[in-house]
């Protein structure tokens, strides 16, 4: 799994196909091979990225996290 925070906007995710939403009780399979989370803090489709961070002028460095998630 790859996690990139792309410098002043979002948090990229590398689904491997496919990623479980819940929220309360509930649970969705979405398949979808990226995501792509806010993190401005102000996304009106949170977790979501909806671009509000190119808006609102945010600032933030990159950095990139890869997992070995065949452990």
């Amino acid at each position: 799994m790859k996690i990139e925070f792309r410098e002043n906007g979002s948090i990229g995710i590398e689904t491997g196909g496919k990623y479980v939403l819940r929220q309360g009780d509930q649970e969705v399979v979405i398949e979808k091979p990226r995501v792509s989370l806010c993190r401005c803090g102000h996304s009106s489709y949170k977790p979501f990225c909806d671009s509000t961070h190119k808006r609102i002028g945010f600032v933030a460095p990159a950095a990139v996290i890869e997992l070995d998630t065949d452990t």
